[in-house]
């Protein structure tokens, strides 16, 4: 099966099975994972994060493998454009209230 096929075939209910898995060490009906279930669940985490989600963490895996690192001035950024972009303006009529 190929990348591409596997990264299509997880749906984020799959992902997010996963995810808990790996942290938890247990599948979600309380079942242990063998050590060779945890090693391949957390390699479809770190791909499905890297491929998928593109996640805007400190510290991520890129699409390349590579472990990125962001500094503290580019997380800031990321920070206020964020909030600036939901930031809204509500206004009523005196009527509307």
């Amino acid at each position: 099966m190929s990348m591409d096929t596997l990264l299509k075939a997880i749906t984020p209910e799959i992902y997010q099975n996963l995810s808990s898995a790996v942290e938890t060490g247990k599948w979600p009906d309380g079942t242990p994972l063998t050590e060779e279930q945890k090693a391949n669940s957390m390699q479809m985490v770190m791909l499905y994060q890297a491929k998928v989600l593109k996640s805007n963490e400190h510290m991520s895996i890129g699409e390349n493998g590579e472990i990125v690192h962001k500094s503290k001035r580019e997380l800031k950024q990321e920070l206020a454009d964020e909030a600036y972009s939901k930031q809204s303006i509500v206004r009523f009529k005196s009527d509307d209230i």
